[in-house]
């Protein structure tokens, strides 16, 4: 599976270059030079590394990174910032901001490359952390004073997407129970309702597993994804 890689700079050079070089590592590279729209995709796309030039028209790579880190399907994608500053009052706010790396300018094939194979691990684990695996399971959704059953299309450790009499209503909190093999105690979790593409689908995402859950949801998936790459 090729990893997603979204790369924003207002310079269109600089979003060719590592788009070039990206794509010679096997990662599937978008780029953008409008940080507004950037924005957006990021609020309704899941990418497993993000690049965002430090100083662009607001939002700047600051500002986006900060959205991030508060909520979303890339709360924790590992966030490269790219500047041509080495002052360490930008450093200290991106880092603030939850910036993970960072790439300097003036940037070259060579610094790109080794940047890729500092954050490898970091980028194939959040990759595996939303790889989505085809599967069914019972589960139990609970929202307010309505409880549904239903039975997931695909599952991963970030979330599920499940089929159910009805949809919740997107940005519904929901207390879920996932049955990951009959005979064993279902996985208590709290999600959110992301999206809805039809009245009786919906696609939730984890908001709060504790490690036990974690740990079970992971030993569950991964043979799953690991025959997947196969």
């Amino acid at each position: 599976m090729r990893s997603r890689v979204l790369v924003v700079d207002d310079n269109p050079v600089i979003c060719e270059l590592i788009q070039e070089v990206l794509d010679s590592a096997e990662m599937e590279a978008f780029t953008l030079t409008d940080s507004s729209q950037a924005a957006l995709h990021l609020a309704r796309e899941k990418f497993d590394a993000v690049f965002l030039d430090v100083r662009m028209p607001s939002p700047d790579g600051i500002e986006i990174t900060r959205r991030l880190r508060a909520a979303g399907l890339n709360r924790s994608t590992p966030v490269v910032i790219i500047t041509g500053e080495e002052d360490n009052g930008v450093l200290k706010r991106a880092f603030e901001a939850g910036a993970s790396f960072f790439l300097f300018k003036p940037i070259d094939r060579h610094s790109i490359l080794r940047l890729i194979r500092v954050t490898e691990s970091s980028i194939q684990r959040e990759a595996r952390r939303y790889q989505r695996v085809r599967t069914s399971c019972k589960v139990s959704l609970e929202c307010g004073q309505e409880r549904i059953s239903g039975t997931t299309l695909d599952v991963s450790l970030g979330g599920m997407f499940v089929q159910a009499p009805h949809a919740f209503p997107i940005g519904s909190t929901v207390q879920a129970s996932l049955e990951l093999k009959v005979g064993t105690p279902p996985l208590r979790l709290t999600a959110r309702v992301v999206r809805s593409p039809g009245e009786n689908c919906m696609g939730l995402q984890i908001e709060n597993a504790g490690a036990e859950e974690t740990k079970r949801l992971q030993e569950f998936l991964l043979p799953l994804i690991l025959a997947v790459a196969d």
